[in-house]
């Protein structure tokens, strides 16, 4: 039982620490295989240190992968975001543009009927004000057949009026 737990527990140190004094021969053989075994102690710590440092290592480097891929995908929704937003402001301009030329045309189309009824106005719809008489129209025939409204014939006689003056 005691040599197993030798063999398990000290085998290699002492193996390769015996190897060590039969090349080297030192003349205290014991303090030097002392301090061997001590050196060779600290190298395993050390050795272990370092692998517990590479699996603490990989496993940084797989979340910060893991991380970037996260980010990755974050700016790929933002930008469809980005152009989701762009194309729904694209087509809210497109509708106010097409709502605006409606409206303009509306209005051009309004104007335009509100000057056919001007136009369309007799003399006494256009002096419809308070204490102005309401006249008919009056068309005369001038001297080569042609229609004359009595306003024209009340402004040549206004004219000659004024030239007798």
């Amino acid at each position: 039982m005691e040599s197993q737990y030798l063999k398990r527990c000290l085998g290699s140190c002492l193996k390769k620490g015996l190897a060590e004094v039969v090349e080297h021969r030192p003349a205290d053989p014991i303090e030097y295989l002392a301090h061997w075994i001590y050196n060779y102690r600290r190298i395993l710590d050390e050795e272990k240190k370092r692998m517990l440092e590479r699996i603490e290592l990989e496993q940084q480097r797989e979340v910060a992968l893991v991380e970037l891929e996260m980010l990755r995908k974050m700016k790929e929704e933002e930008l469809m975001i980005q152009q989701k937003l762009e194309e729904q402001h694209q087509g809210q301009l497109e509708q106010e543009r097409e709502e605006l030329k409606l409206q303009h045309e509306e209005e051009e189309m309004l104007l335009e009927w509100k000057d056919q009824e001007e136009n369309e106005k007799t003399i006494a719809e256009l002096t419809d004000r308070l204490g102005v008489p309401n006249l008919t129209r009056v068309e005369e025939l001038d001297e080569n057949g042609q229609f004359e409204s009595i306003t024209d014939l009340m402004a040549e006689a206004e004219q000659e009026s004024s030239q007798l003056i």
